[in-house]
């Protein structure tokens, strides 16, 4: 029988910690409370964050390896064919500058280098450029890796993981309800097949989403199941950053206290993976994004793919007063 979760949100955290699944009903909830029950929510997901994690938050840094020239016409991106979007376009990095970013990654004291490609899935030329680089990478850093290249088969996500590739990355996005509302060059289902093909590698799957575009709370929670059906051991939180010149410019449904609604929810429904406030943070969250840490334990440091992140010491500073400790990694 499932708790009355209003203003006890507390006594749900723990049942939770005690083997408890919560119900897709006690998830809309928790996106649908009262601005008033904002701090008992999050004090509740911390709770959850704490058993598991600890204090400590995971860094994560991205490099854009390949940026624009995507067949895809995902709604959200700037480096979609549909896109109108000044950004910078060209074709892969060397070698030796994907390596040179895994140092800056350690700068930054991030444990995580995501290496990532623009374009629908990888040649398997591209996925050997990427093999080489991973592998002197991990000759001579202790860095975690992940890539995200787009769309895998079985022989290229098996190269990526006998040369040492920690974790991919390929997001859900967004429901599969309303997943035609935002790509129509792809299906929900191609994602979830890659995200198969990733497991069975032996690499550790990561998928996440982008909130803000135009799901219902509803499917909103569905997105968290269906990630926890997937048993995605890392899940990016995106909030929609909607950028000029592509289809979703100027949509802006969330406001911070709905970001850390949704924080907090996807921590309730995946109460042991990482969950990571990822794109779009700075720009939704604002002043209240320091609270978002209370349910997530990783966030991405630096620039993302086309969008610029907050300044390197505001990130530290904000783990640092909350009495926080970064995860590093050491070379």
């Amino acid at each position: 029988m499932a708790i009355t979760v209003q203003n006890n949100w507390g006594a749900l955290a723990q049942k939770v910690l005690e083997g408890y699944v919560v119900t897709k009903e006690e998830a809309v909830e928790m996106i649908q409370a009262s601005d008033e029950e904002l701090l008992s929510l999050l004090n509740a997901a911390f709770e959850i964050r704490r058993h598991y994690f600890g204090k400590k938050v995971k860094l994560n840094m991205i490099i854009n390896t390949k940026s624009g020239l995507c067949p895809e016409d995902c709604g959200y991106c700037s480096q979609s064919i549909v896109s109108e979007a000044p950004i910078d376009k060209y074709a892969w990095l060397t070698k030796e500058k994907i390596v040179e970013g895994a140092q800056e990654s350690i700068r930054r004291k991030a444990g995580t280098y995501c290496i990532v490609a623009s374009g629908r899935k990888p040649t398997t030329r591209e996925i050997d450029h990427v093999v080489e680089a991973v592998k002197e990478i991990r000759e001579t850093t202790d860095l975690k890796v992940c890539c995200c290249l787009g769309f895998l088969n079985e022989e290229h996500a098996s190269k990526l993981a006998k040369a040492g590739v920690h974790r991919y990355n390929h997001n859900l996005n967004t429901s599969k309800e309303n997943y035609e509302n935002i790509a129509s060059t792809h299906t929900y289902e191609d994602r979830v097949d890659t995200l198969e093909k990733v497991k069975g590698s032996g690499m550790s799957p990561c998928s996440g989403a982008i909130f803000g575009m135009g799901e219902s709370d509803e499917e909103a929670v569905e997105i968290a199941l269906s990630l926890k059906e997937l048993d995605a051991d890392s899940i990016p939180c995106n909030f929609l950053n909607s950028i000029d010149g592509t289809p979703l410019e100027g949509r802006a449904e969330l406001n911070p206290r709905k970001c850390l609604k949704l924080l907090a929810m996807m921590r309730f429904v995946n109460p042991t993976k990482e969950i990571r406030i990822a794109g779009g943070r700075e720009v939704n969250l604002k002043s209240l994004q320091p609270l978002g840490l209370y349910a997530a334990n990783s966030i991405f440091i630096g620039d993302y793919l086309t969008t610029a992140g907050q300044e390197l010491n505001s990130d530290w500073a904000i783990i640092e007063d909350l009495g926080f400790e970064i995860e590093e990694c050491a070379l």
